[in-house]
């Protein structure tokens, strides 16, 4: 089962995430988040301390799909967090353009491959204006095309607002 979960900063994604997740005994928790300033330093921190200590975490910033052949197996959960983090960390690289295309492409194709249950969570962020950068509207874009793609491979595909899922393909867990 593939679940790709959505939402806004702050609105329960992760928590429901790690909520399927713990049904499973095998969970290897993906970080993509890179602390390099105080305030994401304390987020980290913050997901870290919901986590169950008997979860492995593998911190994989760029290589996702990599990772993902590395750690899916039957009768395991992966659970990532988050997708929009791993796009702001590639097109922050030098070379983000072919870097971008090439991991997001080995993403797209080995997902509906990898054995067991996993569980993607990433921020929707093209409900609001157009942002006046060109870099935040690719941003926006590149996210908005990356969650149709993922739309159309996972089972299962959830909206969460204020806490509370919506179910946009598949059942409510």
């Amino acid at each position: 089962m593939r679940t790709l979960i959505l939402g806004g900063a702050r609105s329960g994604k992760s928590a429901l995430a790690e909520r399927l997740a713990a049904r499973d005994a095998d969970v290897v928790y993906i970080a993509t988040a890179q602390a390099r300033d105080g305030e994401m330093a304390a987020r980290v921190a913050h997901h870290r301390e919901r986590r169950p200590a008997h979860w492995r975490t593998v911190e994989e910033p760029l290589a996702l799909a990599e990772a993902l052949r590395e750690y899916a197996r039957e009768g395991r959960c992966v659970l990532v967090d988050c997708l929009t983090l791993w796009l702001s960390n590639l097109l922050d690289e030098a070379q983000a353009a072919d870097r971008y295309e090439r991991e997001r492409d080995a993403l797209l194709h080995d997902l509906p491959m990898l054995p067991g249950e996993i569980v993607l969570v990433s921020n929707e962020v093209g409900l609001g204006v157009v942002p006046l950068g060109e870099l935040t509207r690719r941003f926006v874009d590149e996210a908005g095309r990356l969650h149709q793609h993922l739309g159309t491979r996972c089972e299962r595909v959830l909206f969460v607002a204020a806490g509370l899922p919506l179910a946009l393909k598949g059942d409510l867990p």
